[in-house]
């Protein structure tokens, strides 16, 4: 199987949803091993998929582009051609790896997590439906099956995060999610029916070279970078729309790990980072994402250190992830964002996993109920502690190499790189206050730590196998480790703009966030287990920014008083301009008259001869006086 086959990989999650859906509640175990050998099978499928890559990298070197395989769906000669495609390069290598993979890992954690589940079937068959979307998103070659593919991702999470629909928060927050990545969405078509529009084609790589050649009129090009940047901003929850994704933790917490780690949120990464040619054609457009990505992680980074929801917490470090993504991004970096992708995929996947480990054990989940669990829990505390310690970028874990390379990229602007250093102590704190609340320490509720137990096989193994991967995958930014994978070299070798670049190392860039990040992890340990009353102190102190950071920034609340007051307001004063004017004057108005009209003419009707030979006579008697006073 090579490159050219790929487009197998989605169909096998599709067709376990499809007989999942149809005959899950009559197979045994409702059918979850059909969801498991499905994602498997695209796992395995994926290493010759991988192979066939490495070997068409060793032939072409710098000149390979990729391989497309595209079949024709529908035309309309001269004026329209659909194409269905998939298009396999190092940007779809590194998401095929990804989702794959951690899709299984989460699979098989929730055989554990979800056993007794009142809809566990359903469960598993959407869950394999949002694994054929997400892979037929990053496979496809055109826009048509991307956006396709795009809105099925958000209908999967929204049908994931509303799974507990019998609980009014699941509920709210799956519609939050839903309408708020909407919003962006309509700026992804909006885009692309502006770029088809002017190129006549939608394959992606077409309507590139298209703009490169200046087949699109700047202000047409400037708009559709805008709007594809809309819907990047809405799926990967950057500010101002990043209010769904913390609300999205009412759903269970191995559909969690798949958003934050693998699907739908690094959708919008991997959308700006296919199209980033598109953004560097644009005045402005990459100053937009880096502008975007730095507002994001900043604000996620002072949110995070006063949540007391461990998913929570864990969420808002997905948003300071995802912005540092679109900060490689915005300075013109796809192999920085890529790595940091690639490596949170399987940190944040374990910090989940392993805060489900904490909530099934415990039935708890606000870090004040928790405490001394790493007695009762070693492996989930040594492995989410693996976690926490790699999203603070504590060396030489996985996330300390990604951040390092983001560093790097950002030294040519200043004030980008001081934001971003800015970041790192917040974020180590936070991190090392939700392990320290967790696990160390005196149980805060002695019942809950008394019915603390480690979770069965299925869910222990995943945790352990994503530690393993936290701890060496960030080597990949090594030439040396990549020739050992049969790559020409480090990630900066395999994914490029123009010409690859070998992995470099500053060392004061490195010692500056080695500080920063043990900084941050002191401050947090003095805090929380020297002096645990401190916390409390600082917090009086500071209460105005506390419930600043505690309600976020008021954004909720700002974006609510618009709903109450503005759309609301707006839909009443509509809904009675269609009732009144529209339905009962334009629609049922002219019904209404033709009635009495009618109604007034049946009193013409007696059914008596005389009275119509009376009114025969006063009729010609009306029209003689009529015509004679006329001839007068």
């Amino acid at each position: 199987m090579g490159m050219s086959d790929a487009w197998v990989l989605p169909l096998l999650p599709a067709a376990a949803f499809v007989v999942l859906a149809l005959f899950g509640p009559y197979l045994p175990r409702k059918g979850d091993w059909i969801a498991v050998l499905a994602i498997g099978a695209v796992f395995v499928l994926t290493l010759p998929i991988i192979a066939d890559f490495t070997d068409a990298l060793a032939l072409q070197g710098e000149d390979f582009a990729g391989v497309a395989n595209s079949i024709q769906w529908m035309e309309v000669p001269g004026h329209l051609e659909l194409n269905f495609g998939v298009h396999v390069d190092a940007i779809t290598i590194v998401m095929l790896v990804v989702v794959s993979f951690v899709a299984l890992m989460v699979q098989v954690y929730s055989l554990g997590y979800m056993k007794g589940d009142a809809r566990y079937g359903w469960y598993y068959a959407v869950i394999s439906l949002f694994v054929a979307s997400m892979l037929a998103l990053v496979l496809a070659d055109n826009f048509l099956l991307l956006y396709f593919s795009w809105e099925l991702v958000g209908l999967c999470s929204y049908l994931l995060i509303g799974h507990y629909s019998h609980l009014r928060s699941a509920a709210e927050a799956s519609k939050k999610a839903f309408i708020t990545t909407r919003l962006g969405d309509i700026g992804l078509l909006i885009a692309i029916i502006l770029l088809w529009r002017e190129t006549g084609t939608l394959n992606i790589q077409g309507i590139i070279e298209a703009a490169q050649a200046g087949e699109v009129g700047r202000e047409i090009l400037t708009a559709s970078v805008v709007l594809l940047f809309l819907g990047a901003m809405g799926k990967s929850a950057q500010f101002p729309f990043h209010v769904w994704l913390p609300d999205a933790m009412e759903g269970p917490t191995p559909v969690s790990a798949l958003i934050h780690a693998a699907t739908m949120v690094v959708a919008g990464v991997y959308l700006v980072a296919r199209t980033l040619p598109l953004f560097e054609l644009v005045a402005g457009g990459t100053e937009l994402v880096l502008a975007v990505g730095l507002l994001t992680a900043f604000m996620s980074a002072g949110m995070g250190l006063v949540m007391t929801d461990i998913k929570r917490v864990i969420a808002y470090s997905t948003l300071n992830s995802l912005g540092l993504m679109f900060v490689a991004l915005g300075v013109g970096s796809p192999a920085a964002a890529m790595l940091y992708l690639f490596t949170h995929a399987f940190f944040k996947a374990l910090l989940f996993l392993g805060a489900g480990s904490v909530i099934h054990a415990t039935e708890r989940q606000e870090v004040g109920q928790l405490g001394g669990l790493w007695s009762k829990m070693p492996l989930t505390t040594i492995t989410f502690g693996i976690g926490a310690l790699s999203m603070a970028g504590l060396p030489f874990l996985a996330g300390f190499w990604a951040k390092d390379e983001i560093l790097v990229a950002l030294l040519e602007n200043k004030a980008a790189f001081a934001l971003v250093l800015v970041t790192l102590p917040l974020t180590a704190m936070y991190m090392t206050r939700v392990f320290v609340l967790t696990f160390l320490g005196e149980p805060k509720e002695p019942e809950a730590h008394e019915h603390a137990h480690e979770g069965p096989p299925t869910m222990a193994v995943p945790l352990v196998l994503l530690a393993v991967l936290t701890l060496v995958t960030g080597f990949v930014v090594f030439d040396q480790v990549g020739e050992a994978m049969g790559f020409p070299g480090g990630i900066g070798e395999l994914i490029f703009l123009e010409h690859p670049h070998a992995f470099e190392f500053e060392v004061w860039v490195t010692l500056a966030s080695i500080g920063l990040v043990a900084l941050g992890i002191a401050g947090a340990w003095f805090a929380w287990v020297v002096r645990p009353e401190l916390p409390a102190q600082a917090m009086a102190r500071l209460r105005p920014a506390h419930a600043l950071l505690a309600n976020k920034f008021y954004l909720d609340d700002f974006y609510q008083a618009i709903i109450d007051r503005v759309v609301l307001t707006t839909a009443r004063m509509l809904a009675w301009f269609d009732r009144n004017i529209v339905n009962d004057t334009g629609v049922n108005g002219p019904a209404y008259t033709t009635g009495f009209v009618s109604y007034l003419m049946k009193f013409q009707q007696t059914g008596k001869l005389p009275n119509y030979a009376l009114a025969i006579v006063i009729g010609v008697v009306a029209l003689a006086l009529v015509a004679f006073s006329l001839k007068a």
